[in-house]
């Protein structure tokens, strides 16, 4: 997955940085999100996929913030975030390849993963992520990831040049200076289509797309898989 130096260009303590933990509290606790939709507090297993390393940025790991049971969270990343561990105590920290999880099926009661997906690669990369989330998940999976039709995108900062044809704008953000970002292995974003495709690959029938929406815009896709239905 991306480096923790370059998956945002939001500095610490930034306008971008707190609004970003703004969004990602809204995720947490506002309706119809996840705090409201969910049962959190019976989730007795849980796995967080992709923290990451950084411990600057307010938004960065903010379900391990904001839930208060730490010692029910198993943290998986490719990144060291082994210093999670010191922070909250009787978390557990995991690394590896969220692509091939070494975990055994149905291992959680709820995977949630905030941001990542759109990091894992090509299509085929995203669908091998969302496969293992779906496999180690006993009750349910919580998939976050930035809506590509919001008007400035998430990663750059950039207005508008998202909503090109992706190779153009790739090719417009690398002459921009954002390099690794260009690269398909590093940014994929989705829209809900294509979402709605992936999901459909799995052979998911049952599922909810939710939108997290910010000045009139759908800022965020949440999905909602209940394993019961899979």
């Amino acid at each position: 997955m991306i480096s923790s130096r370059t998956y945002c260009v939001a500095r610490p303590n930034s306008w971008g940085d707190r609004l970003i933990l703004c969004a990602r509290r809204k995720i947490y606790h506002g309706a119809p999100q996840m705090g409201r939709m969910l049962p959190l507090d019976g989730m007795q297993t849980i796995l967080d996929v992709g923290v990451t390393a950084d411990r600057k940025c307010g938004f960065s790991n903010f379900f391990e913030v904001l839930f208060p049971h730490p010692e029910r969270v198993t943290a998986f990343s490719d990144q060291d975030a082994s210093w999670m561990s010191d922070v909250w105590q009787g978390l557990k920290f995991v690394r590896g390849d969220a692509r091939k999880m070494p975990f055994a099926d149905k291992s959680y009661d709820f995977v949630f993963s905030s941001a990542v997906i759109e990091h894992v690669g090509s299509r085929d990369c995203q669908l091998a992520f969302l496969r293992e989330c779906v496999r180690v998940a006993r009750k349910w999976i919580f998939i976050t990831t930035p809506n590509r039709w919001f008007p400035v995108e998430m990663h750059t900062g950039l207005p508008l040049l998202h909503w090109l044809p992706v190779r153009w704008h790739r090719r417009m953000i690398k002459l921009l200076g954002f390099e690794s970002l260009a690269k398909e292995e590093n940014l994929n974003l989705f829209d809900e289509s294509a979402l709605c495709e992936l999901v459909g690959k799995l052979g998911i029938g049952t599922f909810a797309i939710r939108k997290m929406r910010f000045l009139g815009f759908s800022s965020n896709l949440l999905l909602v898989i209940e394993k019961g239905d899979v």
